[in-house]
């Protein structure tokens, strides 16, 4: 619920949050000043990832600056995952405590996350949304050491490098486009650039699948949301391609089929699930804000 103290403590984190955090400073008080007969709640991104583990949370830096600076991985797109993660299980027909998901959130933004019995273990993103996927126009993962390269070799500032990498890399820093039903149409025609993207970008799905197929142990269900994941079949089938040993695989003409509904891609062989969910994040804050309003818990 928010209160004098909810709103001092996100003001405080402004300097890890600095793109959001007074956009939504500015949104809660003016609906105050309007309705201050309203209860308001804040739901967090970031909520749904604070069941990490330490060891999968923190970053093997020097612990004091670390603390100091708030330096830690927070995740993202908590309400997406938390949202699909329960609605597989529920696909699935069994309780979010029973099954082990991963969920591939890929949309402009991107990310994974490792969700063991309803509970996040692991996600992508980190201090900050630019980690992990390859995404419409942020990098994902690179070696930190670009930065400095950049700095002293490139002659570039801080703000030229984070305008670069968060506006200007992933897909469309490396074919010009960051719609995926252009790279597709560009791959049919042979456009060998649109091509090394869609192959970098399958590169670090695969990566993330596997990871956090070893993190979990087992898996009972893959699952694809957000507007790439629900829409471009080619996505979800390059993606699962070569992981036969590890229980996937996906039926062409279930995976062709577009639909709104929650489905499973996957043959009846597989040993793991593959689903497409379609994700509905404003459900999910407005379920937790009914849950709080009305007292029956967060």
């Amino acid at each position: 619920m928010v209160d004098d103290a909810v709103l001092a403590e996100i003001e405080r984190l402004i300097p890890v949050a600095p793109l959001h955090n007074p956009a939504n400073l500015t949104g809660i008080r003016t609906a105050q000043a309007l309705r201050p007969d309203l209860p308001q709640v804040a739901v967090f991104d970031t909520a749904f990832h604070t069941t990490m583990p330490e060891s999968a949370a923190r970053y093997a830096i020097d612990v004091e600056t670390a603390d100091a600076h708030r330096v830690r991985r927070y995740g993202f797109h908590g309400t997406s995952h938390a949202y699909v993660s329960r609605e597989t299980a529920r696909l699935l027909g069994k309780a979010p405590e029973e099954v082990n998901v991963i969920v591939l959130h890929l949309g402009n933004g991107a990310s994974a996350s490792a969700v063991r019995g309803g509970r996040c273990v692991d996600t992508s993103m980190g201090l900050t949304p630019l980690e992990g996927l390859v995404m419409g126009t942020r990098s994902g993962d690179m070696d930190p050491a670009v930065i400095f390269h950049l700095m002293r070799v490139g002659g570039m500032s801080a703000d030229e490098i984070d305008t670069l990498l968060n506006k200007k890399s992933g897909l469309i820093g490396l074919c010009g486009d960051n719609d995926m039903r252009e790279i597709r149409r560009r791959i049919d025609e042979g456009d060998e650039r649109a091509r090394l993207a869609f192959d970098i970008y399958i590169h670090r799905l695969k990566k993330y699948i596997g990871a956090y197929y070893a993190v979990l142990g087992r898996v009972d269900a893959v699952a694809f949301t957000a507007g790439v994941g629900e829409n471009a079949a080619p996505v979800r089938e390059a993606a699962v391609a070569g992981l036969e040993e590890l229980g996937l695989a996906v039926d062409g003409d279930l995976n062709a089929v577009r639909s709104d509904e929650p489905r499973l891609i996957s043959p009846a062989y597989a040993r793991v699930a593959v689903a497409v969910v379609p994700t509905d994040e404003e459900m999910e804050i407005a379920t937790q804000t009914y849950a709080l309003v009305n007292g029956s818990g967060k």
